[in-house]
């Protein structure tokens, strides 16, 4: 198995191959993220409950679960598998679903746009903050924001140009001369 299986095989004509290798890495980085979100809530809830707490599983535990979602939320934008208005969308057609696809992908444009700009100063406001008890700067925290908006700006670029270029709708699958069952994309 290589890392290149993370990569989702849906909706290919809407990818470039260049950005597989971010995909995959997001996949991974999200699944250590929540995976580390996961153990360390076990390891908090058994820790206080025989009486011997570790303080800076708090902290842990925040810092894996606000990467894992923001991180899952950049996969699931490269991916086209968030909450998104496809289901109307995949029911039209030629110019009427380019537009609610590029229209859909603007406003998702826009909302990357704010994470960056909004994320970014939060970020530079986030070393002026401490988490406690480590005094780490609040900045390791909230550099999750812009970066998930950084990614989610480019898998929409992405897919807005290749929607434009190729169209929005999934290319009818090709199947071999012999009858058998079409090769996986």
């Amino acid at each position: 198995m290589s890392i290149y299986d993370l990569v989702s095989p849906r909706e290919r004509h809407l990818k470039w191959r260049s950005l597989d290798a971010v995909e995959a890495a997001v996949m991974i980085l999200c699944g250590i993220a929540l995976g580390g979100f996961t153990a360390s809530v076990f390891l908090d809830v058994t820790t206080r409950t025989i009486g011997r707490p570790w303080l800076y599983l708090q902290e842990v535990t925040g810092h894996f679960f606000v990467w894992g979602v923001f991180l899952g939320c950049a996969a699931a934008t490269r991916r086209n598998d968030h909450l998104f208005l496809s289901a109307v969308t995949e029911t039209m057609r030629g110019t009427r679903r380019r537009f609610f696809e590029i229209f859909n992908r603007g406003v998702v444009l826009a909302v990357s746009f704010c994470l960056i700009v909004f994320g970014y100063l939060n970020f530079v406001h986030g070393f002026g903050s401490k988490r406690m008890p480590s005094l780490t700067p609040e900045a390791t925290l909230t550099a999750a924001i812009p970066v998930c908006g950084v990614l989610v700006m480019l898998f929409t670029i992405e897919q807005m140009v290749n929607g434009w270029r190729n169209g929005f709708e999934d290319p009818p699958a090709v199947l071999p001369a012999d009858g058998g069952p079409a090769p996986p994309p």
